[in-house]
């Protein structure tokens, strides 16, 4: 698992990074407004994309179950399937990023002075959208076949390239902050193409071949049993966050800024996270497919325990650090401040995101996609969501709004461990997941 996993964390890490140096380059050069408004698109980027991700994911599940049991005709319809949603899916996000953008910022409650640059950026990232679905498709199937090092190579190459467009349009040109989008997009679609130039080429049953590519309807059936409850959580915590950032506006420019430039800081002490979590999902579904349930066992123990020692180690260091991290993104002191009491608030804290984020990678792997998305719906939006409006009336402090995030990864992280101590494994085998198995101790 851990030879699987590390390729996954250096993925994760280079696409972390050049998420930053939109970030970084936008701040030093452009100043704080314009920050504001690429540190507060996380949110509303995942929450339209969030969907389709978690699909990915699901479908990845799929695949890596059907290629753990060796059955080949069932891989081709599952990858085949996979690509015609991610292309459908992909064309949708565009136009409604696009038309929605504006109102959804409104919604946001995105200051006036910061409304330009974000309605700029938001729109000309979702034009590319495309190109974002279509890769994370791609490295789903790869990485779901055991083939995690392909999608690192290419992500690799796309962080260089975002780097270098990144300079070149803003720091050299003195275009705008569309243009930050514009060179992220553009170095997505080149991680795209790599990733589809190795799926078209190999001679392997995941092998993409594109006259094959339409919708099977009971694979797709299967692919939207497992994924969709992934895209759904996703998508629902997206918006919990959307409201979460909307609070967060609230409190103006400087806020928006200080907790744009952590969250950027904070997508890195993710990656343990993130990693183990995808790993669990791939490596779990393949041995149940493969019959090798004393190996599931074995993988869930380790991946858990790794995930959650590397991100609590992480998150000593961004409480120690996080002065210079977020004065990095940009150096006025109300921004620093900001950022630096968040970080400060749930660094500590990231032990409990990596035992919930891997009890439910887990639970995806095992065919039960339904609980993480029930545990993670009714904790981290509902009871999120409840707790910051409930208390922001008596208590109109920033700090209210950073403790959801720590009171909410320990209830979470409660009912996964009940639920895991109790969770029966799947019978062994190929089939989809979910159907027709018996539960088995």
């Amino acid at each position: 698992m851990l030879v699987f996993a590390v390729p996954i964390f250096f993925s994760n890490l280079f696409q972390q990074l050049y998420n930053a140096v939109d970030s970084l380059i936008v701040g030093n050069f452009l100043g704080g407004d314009a920050l504001a408004a690429v540190g507060s698109s996380g949110s509303l980027i995942f929450l339209l994309t969030g969907f389709v991700n978690g699909v990915s994911l699901g479908a990845g599940v799929l695949v890596a179950r059907y290629y753990g049991a060796k059955d080949e005709e069932a891989l081709r319809r599952a990858v085949h399937t996979t690509v015609a949603l991610g292309l459908a899916a992909g064309a949708v996000l565009t136009v409604v990023g696009m038309v929605l953008t504006p109102q959804i910022l409104r919604w946001m409650g995105t200051p006036a002075e910061v409304m330009p640059n974000s309605v700029a950026y938001f729109r000309m990232y979702f034009l590319g959208s495309l190109a974002v679905v279509m890769y994370n498709v791609g490295a789903s199937i790869l990485q779901s076949v055991g083939d995690s090092r392909s999608p690192m190579y290419y992500l690799i190459t796309a962080s260089a390239l975002n780097v270098i467009l990144d300079l070149f349009f803003i720091a050299v040109l003195g275009m705008g902050v569309g243009s930050a989008a514009l060179a992220t997009i553009l170095s997505q679609t080149v991680s795209a193409v790599l990733a589809f130039r190795k799926l078209s080429m190999t001679k392997a049953p995941y092998g993409v071949r594109w006259r094959q590519v339409r919708f099977h309807g009971p694979t797709l059936r299967a692919v939207v049993i497992q994924g969709v409850p992934s895209g759904v959580q996703n998508s629902v915590i997206s918006l919990a966050n959307v409201i979460v950032q909307a609070n967060i506006n609230a409190f103006g420019a400087q806020a928006m800024a200080g907790c744009g430039a952590y969250s950027k800081v904070e997508g890195f002490a993710f990656l343990p996270v993130t990693c183990f979590a995808m790993a669990l999902a791939t490596f779990i579904s393949q041995n149940i497919g493969a019959g090798r349930l004393d190996r599931v066992r074995r993988g869930m123990r380790f991946g858990m325990l790794t995930s959650a020692l590397l991100a609590e180690g992480v998150g000593v260091a961004m409480f120690l650090l996080a002065p210079w991290l977020i004065g990095a993104f940009n150096p006025e002191p109300e921004v620093i401040a900001f950022g630096v009491r968040q970080a400060r608030t749930v660094a500590l804290f990231y032990c409990l995101l990596a035992f919930s984020h891997c009890s439910a990678g887990i639970l995806r792997g095992l065919g039960r996609p339904m609980v993480p998305m029930a545990v993670m719906l009714a904790v981290w939006c509902a009871l999120r969501i409840t707790y910051i409006t409930v208390t922001l009336r008596f208590i109109p402090q920033i700090g209210v709004i950073f403790w959801a995030y720590p009171i909410t990864w320990t209830i979470s992280s409660v009912l996964f461990a009940w639920y895991l101590t109790h969770c029966p494994l799947p019978s062994p085998g190929g089939g989809a997941p979910g159907h027709g198995e018996n539960a088995r101790a």
